[in-house]
């Protein structure tokens, strides 16, 4: 009898439910896709990828995160991978995405992506950023590059509803992009002279110890990373470019805070009318994101604390203009945890599937 419970725990259900494979599961941004898909009423988790814990059942690894198949966690093989799922949300680091989705796409299997392999229109761009990743990974796939889709569900719900390929963004992209890109699309503040000021939580740098996020080094301290040339300061200029017409370069400072969830993001730019107040902005971003309760603008004069948007896929914006200097001040908070990372690549998976974006996602944060 032992054998046979054993036998029935380690295969696939098939269900009428999409069923979704999570590769790298047991990271961070795996174990939040893990359990928001968990609680999901239109998605069944059928497969677990990861290598340091392959071979072990997930209440062995995540015993505080229950599913309801105790699947075996088992090496990403893109066979094995297509037969149990529709979907697969891929949670590795940068450049190990790109040896799996090509397979993974030829047996048709839609890809949602967290890494940064696919955020960059051509191969060519992302190798000058992720120049270390380029010369372990070999890469060809400049088609895919192409064809990818940024994941920022709100600017490109229409092209992840007929994708084959999403790449996510970063925590960082999605708190700045959000509350830049209505300004940016409008014409309202000026393209030069624009500054990012961004704080996140330790988590932001992932499962894996490192020494900069140990409690010693991090607690009762801020400090900025990555001062220039940060990875994240490309791809919001991509995206930032393709909307305003025009190239964008702009400044881009983030900061850990000794916090484990959350990130903050300042927005600073020049309006192009002085005359514009704060309540004609507040009114810009109201009229574009009316439509999307994964975004609340919040009234004018008050400010955005992450503590708010905390578990929840749901960012928080507001703004300020200082009328002395004629710049626009954008306010943006994400858990960068869920709507930074695995919330929305379930968004898109959502749009994916024909579902409501915020499908099954938590907009509702626990106080305090």
């Amino acid at each position: 009898m032992g054998e046979l419970k054993e036998e029935k725990a380690t295969s696939y259900p098939k269900t009428s439910q999409n069923k979704v494979a999570i590769i790298g599961a047991t990271g961070y941004g795996g174990l939040q896709s893990v359990r928001l898909l968990e609680s999901h009423p239109d998605f069944l988790i059928t497969y677990l990828g990861g290598k340091r814990s392959a071979g072990k059942r997930w209440s062995e690894v995540c015993p505080f995160t229950s599913i309801t198949q105790n699947l075996e966690i088992c090496d990403a093989v893109p066979e094995k991978i297509a037969d149990s799922a529709d979907f697969a949300i891929l949670s590795l680091p940068n450049g190990e995405a790109s040896q799996l989705v090509p397979e993974l796409l030829d047996r048709n299997v839609r890809v949602v992506d967290l890494s940064a392999d696919y955020r960059y229109r051509s191969l060519t761009h992302w190798s000058q950023v992720y120049v270390q990743e380029s010369l372990k990974f070999k890469r060809g796939d400049h088609d895919l590059c192409k064809e990818a889709v940024y994941g920022l569900p709100e600017w490109k719900q229409h092209e992840i509803s007929e994708a084959r390929l999403v790449a996510s963004p970063g925590c960082f992209p999605t708190a700045s992009l959000l509350a830049l890109l209505p300004f940016l699309n409008q014409g309202l503040v000026e393209n030069e002279g624009i500054i990012i000021d961004a704080k996140t939580g330790t988590s932001g740098g992932g499962r894996i110890p490192k020494e900069a996020m140990l409690l010693a080094e991090a607690s009762e301290a801020i400090s900025p990373y990555g001062v220039i040339g940060h990875r994240h300061t490309s791809e919001i200029e991509q995206l930032s470019s393709e909307v305003a017409g025009k190239l964008i370069q702009l400044q881009f400072t983030p900061h850990l805070v000794p916090m484990v969830r959350g990130l903050l993001s300042t927005v600073y730019c020049r309006l192009r009318d002085p005359g514009l107040t704060a309540e004609d902005c507040n009114t810009v971003l109201e009229a574009i994101y009316k439509d999307y309760p994964t975004v609340e603008v919040l009234p004018v004069g008050r400010y955005p604390s992450t503590k708010w948007v905390r578990n929840t896929n749901k960012v928080m914006l507001s703004v300020q203009v200082d009328n002395r200097t004629s710049r626009l001040i954008l306010m943006s908070a994400v858990d960068n945890l869920v709507k930074g990372q695995a919330g929305q690549a379930i968004q898109s998976l959502n749009i994916m599937a024909g579902l409501p974006l915020e499908r099954g996602l938590p907009l509702e944060t626990y106080y305090p």
